[in-house]
């Protein structure tokens, strides 16, 4: 498989600090952009992930940020081939593991005490494709011209859909989440060369709308200017995006 990345991560118009982190391979994006293009084999795992931290002083930063080294060193492990239910299974041991060391950092230094993150990415495991969610990062696919959202927002909005109630999570890592999950779901053969894979933070959805974003990635925009338009629109929150385009499946 051959995807054609590119992230950007930016604090916004209105944050002193940026919380958000991305994962592309082994480089970490914030505060930047970056671009690459990769060739995946058909064995071992690639990971492309968006980590947007909450959690008081530098608390949000600190979270985004250990949870994507830990998933890095995860997805590095010469895992051999698992089936859907054994990579689901897997997911979870990991999750118990982070949230533990989450809540621990906390208990050695107050400053992050009950810090917490939302997490979404795109996995490559052994040649079969997964996304997996938590929180309302989202995860966006993009064919033929028209863009679907593929994650669900776990946020107190969605769940009683009323949208004025914007910003408030009901399932993260960390943040004192004793019942966090993950959505893990496999594409399964429904991925193909031309198929565009946007993941982003809150701070580029709760700044353009889906039907914005639709027309800006018709005209082939890029991370770095989705991050400006949400700027231009207020920059209320850090913005974070990540663009993964199948060159080949």
């Amino acid at each position: 498989m051959k995807l054609r990345i590119e992230a950007s991560s930016t604090v916004g118009k209105v944050r002193r600090n940026n919380e958000d982190m991305i994962l592309v391979g082994d480089v970490k994006i914030r505060d930047n952009s970056y671009r690459t293009t990769v060739d995946i084999g058909d064995t071992g795992m690639y990971t492309v992930a968006l980590a947007d931290g909450m959690g008081g002083h530098l608390g949000g930063e600190k979270a985004s940020e250990m949870v994507l080294d830990s998933l890095k060193i995860w997805t590095k492990k010469e895992w051999a081939y698992m089936n859907a239910s054994s990579f689901n299974e897997l997911s979870y041991y990991w999750l118990e593991h982070i949230n533990r060391s989450l809540e621990y950092e906390g208990y050695k230094n107050p400053h992050y005490e009950g810090m917490g993150t939302t997490l979404v990415a795109f996995v490559v495991n052994y040649g079969d494709c997964y996304w997996i969610n938590c929180g309302d990062s989202r995860i966006y696919r993009f064919r033929a011209g028209r863009l679907t959202q593929l994650s669900n927002d776990h946020s107190l909005s969605n769940l009683m859909g009323d949208h004025t109630h914007t910003g408030m999570i009901i399932n993260c890592i960390g943040a004192g989440c004793t019942s966090s999950y993950l959505d893990l779901v496999e594409f399964g053969g429904d991925i193909m060369a031309g198929d565009v894979l946007l993941l982003c933070s809150d701070g580029l959805t709760d700044m353009v709308s889906n039907e914005e974003l639709e027309m800006l990635l018709r005209g082939n925009a890029t991370a770095k200017e989705l991050c400006r338009v949400a700027d231009e629109a207020g920059g209320r929150d850090n913005t974070s995006v990540c663009i993964i385009k199948v060159v080949k499946k």
